[in-house]
């Protein structure tokens, strides 16, 4: 059955999944990032099933009303590796596809480098390897620059006010053009929620350089755009560096930082085309 909303149990967390394509089809994992939901993969997903996959894209740690912890150290990039494979297991998808876009490309690439076993492929989004991140923001200003909202993130209480504030007028200003309203009116609802802003941002709160991720040696591809505000080129095309495996850099022209929902043909294209190749 295609279009189903699943809810699947981690121990005493209960995630939503949107699953999709035919169910014997091979399976594809897609994590979305920050600030949205798996309802970011709407536009990508009947593309890969009408290719025959079985695609979960999965409403990750702290958007799931049901697997909401409140400590900041369940959202460090271990435990989201690790609840990701646990959660893949629950759902009977031992190895999978995987895609992830920005912090879901955190724990996607954390995943193949840490568990190579559970991902037949790796398609990241937006966001390059993590240790490629780290290296550009340190030696690279623009990166830092880009980079500053962040110290804003980590402001406990104070994020959250500003974010929310005005009808969350700063949130809703992150998505651009390049989100349909709805879609954004969406995310604003999910977000709203009480304590679901701060589960999202507790993502940031917990990220730490001193975690060093693996190489990864799946088959990968990298997608990035340069219009992205968030990513820069050199961290961009650091990422390759990090890559063992087999390794491809699609770049998308024009294309802002939210590629699921401004560039859903390009991007399904190249998850297409890294599956069809692994």
């Amino acid at each position: 059955m295609a279009g189903e909303l699943l809810r699947v149990d981690v121990g005493d967390l209960t995630f939503d999944v949107r699953a999709d394509g035919p169910g014997d089809g091979r399976p594809v994992v897609l994590l979305h990032g920050f600030p949205e939901t798996s309802a970011s993969w709407a536009a990508v997903t009947p593309r890969l099933a009408e290719a025959g996959l079985r695609t979960y894209a999965v409403d990750q740690l702290g958007y799931s009303p049901g697997a909401r912890p409140l400590d900041v150290d369940s959202y460090a990039l271990p435990n989201l590796v690790q609840v990701t494979a646990d959660l893949m297991t629950a759902m009977d998808v031992p190895v999978a596809d995987v895609v992830g876009h920005d912090w879901g490309a955190n724990v996607a690439w954390a995943l193949a480098g840490w568990h190579p076993d559970r991902v037949r492929s790796l398609t990241a989004v937006s966001v390059p390897h993590p240790t490629a991140f780290t290296a550009a923001y340190r030696s690279d200003p623009e990166q830092k620059e880009r980079s500053s909202y962040i110290r804003l993130f980590w402001q406990e209480g104070k994020a959250e006010e500003v974010l929310l504030a005005d009808g969350a007028r700063r949130l809703r200003r992150m998505y651009g053009d390049a989100v349909a309203p709805e879609a954004v009116d969406e995310y604003v609802a999910v977000l709203s929620a009480p304590g679901a802003l701060t589960a999202a941002l507790n993502w940031y709160r917990a990220m730490s350089s001193s975690t060093p991720v693996d190489d990864v040696t799946v088959p990968t591809t990298f997608v990035w755009s340069d219009a992205d505000i968030a990513i820069g080129r050199i961290a961009a095309e650091g990422c390759g560096s990090f890559v063992a495996g087999d390794y491809r850099f699609v770049e998308l022209p024009g294309v802002s930082h939210w590629i699921p929902e401004q560039a859903p043909d390009q991007l399904a294209a190249a998850i297409l085309d890294r599956i069809a190749s692994s």
